[in-house]
């Protein structure tokens, strides 16, 4: 490792993904700094807050080790834990599967993960703002410059080494949520239908109270807004708003390459959202991982970056192929009537609608 540079490897965002480069880089003794615009990561909360149990992890995604090292979601970032998901149809018809999965306290999650990154050996400076980036130069508002060797953008779909240094075009949805007070039960409920054109919306019930919310696609939703969808579908549900959040979601899949010289992309910046169900927070963890282990390898031995998209594929490439092609079909029978929807959602199809949302081959029937 030389001298020439500040740092050996600058991640600019400290969400799931750019901690997760950080913590594995770090481990190797890689001398890490982590940049984030926030006062306090993990705010303020911009998803629905749902993630697979790591025993549903090794189920859905079963070329990916070590889930155990991987995952280590305290007791106290954790809001409930769930083992049904209902899908439900424009009607409110409901086809119930088994899912184990963990309601977060996102904000508790994203500071966890900042905790094992700084046990690690990483640095973090928050409340910094990257105006840009150029060569191995990234350039702070206020006039400070730090140096890396290795630059990554972890910064999410606006990710300015994206914008900058890639011309991939995603698919983004935008979302809209509110956290509610009362009562909504044990189980997750994803809604499909015209409530939520080209996407989906969600019910994620917690300890106390829910997170509800939707995405759309634009092109789907004629006109009428994202704003007039999101209050429609969630003022069927009783109880007093406590918070309201948006986001978006690249839901298009991953991009073809996230390695370009010296930058690497990871998490929301790459792409690395399942289309088929939204699910962003572990994907990115496994691209994190693959990538803060590559770019050390990188730093101490000289092994080529390009490694990272290799062992991706190797570990994501089957699942995300999968998922986009859900996505894709899903696409075209979100465009149909609702009731013509109905009667596509039935015992007979059960199977086949699990398989897509939890990016398997749809028409592969055990």
């Amino acid at each position: 490792m030389g001298n020439e540079f500040d740092y050996d490897c600058i991640i600019i965002g400290g969400g799931p993904a750019g901690s997760t480069v950080a913590r594995y880089a770090a481990q190797e003794g890689i001398k890490v700094l982590v940049v984030d615009a926030r006062d306090s990561i993990g705010t303020p909360l911009q998803c629905g807050e749902l993630v697979p149990t790591n025993d549903e992890m090794r189920r859905l995604c079963p070329d990916v080790p070590d889930m155990d090292d991987l995952f280590k979601t305290p007791s106290h970032a954790i809001s409930r834990k769930c083992d049904t998901m209902n899908i439900i149809t424009p009607s409110g018809k409901s086809l119930s599967y088994n899912f184990e999965g963990l309601i977060l306290n996102r904000v508790a999650h994203d500071e966890a993960l900042v905790e094992l990154a700084k046990a690690a050996g990483a640095e973090y400076l928050v409340q910094s703002y990257v105006e840009n980036v150029e060569q191995n130069s990234v350039h702070i508002r206020g006039g400070k410059t730090y140096t890396a060797k290795v630059i990554v953008g972890a910064g999410g779909h606006n990710d300015p080494i994206r914008r900058k240094y890639w011309n991939s075009k995603s698919v983004n949805i935008p979302v809209k949520f509110e956290l509610k007070e009362g009562d909504y039960g044990d189980a997750v409920e994803l809604h499909f239908g015209s409530m939520a054109p080209g996407g989906y919306a969600w019910m994620f019930p917690k300890s106390e109270g829910a997170n509800i919310g939707l995405g759309i696609q634009k092109s789907f939703a004629k006109g009428k807004s994202l704003n007039k969808y999101s209050s429609e579908f969630i003022d069927k549900y009783d109880g007093e708003t406590t918070f309201k959040g948006a986001g978006s979601l690249p839901m298009s899949g991953t991009i073809k390459r996230f390695v370009k010289d010296h930058f690497v992309l990871v998490g929301d910046s790459a792409g690395m959202v399942l289309p088929s169900n939204g699910a962003g927070i572990t994907i990115a963890m496994v691209g994190g991982r693959i990538a803060g282990q590559t770019i050390a390898r990188h730093i101490k031995n000289g092994d080529p970056l390009t490694d990272y998209e290799k062992i991706w594929r190797k570990q994501m490439g089957r699942v995300m192929k999968n998922s986009k092609r859900s996505f894709k079909i899903g696409s075209i029978l979100f465009r149909m009537p609702d009731k013509l929807l109905d009667l596509l959602f039935n015992k007979l199809t059960k199977g086949i609608v699990w398989r897509a949302v939890t990016c398997r081959r749809m028409f592969w029937i055990f």
